[in-house]
């Protein structure tokens, strides 16, 4: 069932969520989910993206779409409780005039009350997080810096970063880096001589992975712009990882846009199934642990051990 509220006031939404026809609706949440996007977003896309990771987690879900700070304060909602959102409510807001410079004081009346709260920004990258209007009250925030047009953005991320700051870029390599570890386990006490790293100058998901090399092998990293087929490196954006050891080179490199080889000294090269994950996994994993991550905290610290060649770019 969908209700659309016009010129409408938190008040009168709240009411509509708590009305006798959405009960069934208003127990079993477990976290609400903040979300900030502008007017010029493409909101469809945001909105699948919500409707595909949230269908295992179970929320409220508020989507807070900032318009002209010109207009005339104005409130216009639009409530989803169909199939398409799952176990979910979803408050979409238009905001427009002062509103839009008040984003807590339009959420705080429409929070569950002790669940967490997330805070998602799915194009727009904040200069600080922790400073915007809504992190105040959400555990976790999440940015998208593969999405944005912000100039140097993990240079923000690195410059403004507090505990509860996340980004989907990180989670984008989450598989890639169980496969580094797992390579890396195979003789866990030889020396590191060198890292070599290899993906898209314009891809912050490369620059976060030489980062959390460079702090995880106390080592310096040196990161190269990737050349090849097109297809590969968007599906596969590191396209080869080199370490150098005493004992010889463990590499992963890229074969084609689903899958990996993987090479160790003194073993048998192996392969390994990867493909690329879209904006509703990295979110959907985003939100399944809601405590500081601190292996992304020491990314962006290692970033400064990250040296570029050719085109490379890092924060």
């Amino acid at each position: 069932m969908n209700l659309t509220l016009n010129d409408t006031s938190t008040k009168e939404i709240s009411a509509a969520l708590l009305g006798e026809e959405f009960s069934p609706l208003a127990t079993g949440r477990v976290l609400t989910l903040l979300v900030v996007a502008e007017a010029r977003d493409d909101l469809d896309s945001i909105l699948d993206t919500i409707r595909d990771a949230m269908r295992e987690h179970p929320a409220r879900i508020l989507v807070l779409v900032r318009g002209d700070k010109a207009d005339d304060a104005r409130l216009d909602a639009n409530i989803y409780l169909d199939a398409d959102s799952g176990a979910n409510e979803m408050v979409v807001m238009n905001l427009h005039g002062e509103l839009v410079d008040h984003l807590d004081s339009v959420v705080t009346p429409l929070l569950l009350p002790d669940t967490p709260i997330a805070a998602w920004w799915p194009r727009h990258i904040p200069a600080s997080p922790i400073a915007e209007q809504i992190s105040a009250i959400a555990r976790r925030r999440i940015t998208n810096t593969l999405r944005t047009t912000t100039k140097r953005p993990l240079e923000l991320m690195v410059d403004s970063y507090e505990v509860g700051d996340s980004d989907m870029a990180w989670s984008r390599i989450t598989q890639w880096r169980g496969i580094v570890a797992s390579a890396l386990d195979r003789n866990p006490g030889a020396r590191i001589d060198a890292v070599r790293i290899t993906g898209p100058s314009a891809n912050p998901s490369v620059d976060l992975a030489a980062g959390w090399l460079a702090s995880c092998l106390d080592v310096e990293v040196e990161r190269l712009p990737a050349v090849g087929p097109s297809e590969i490196i968007r599906n596969v954006p590191i396209t080869e990882l080199v370490i150098s050891r005493e004992d010889g080179e463990i590499a992963v490199t890229v074969v084609d846009e689903r899958s990996v080889r993987v090479t160790a000294p003194q073993l048998p090269d192996s392969y390994v199934a990867l493909t690329a994950r879209t904006d509703a996994e990295c979110l959907a994993e985003e939100l399944r642990h809601l405590d500081p991550d601190a292996p992304y905290a020491r990314a962006l610290q290692g970033l400064s051990r990250v040296v570029s060649r050719g085109n490379g770019h890092t924060a």
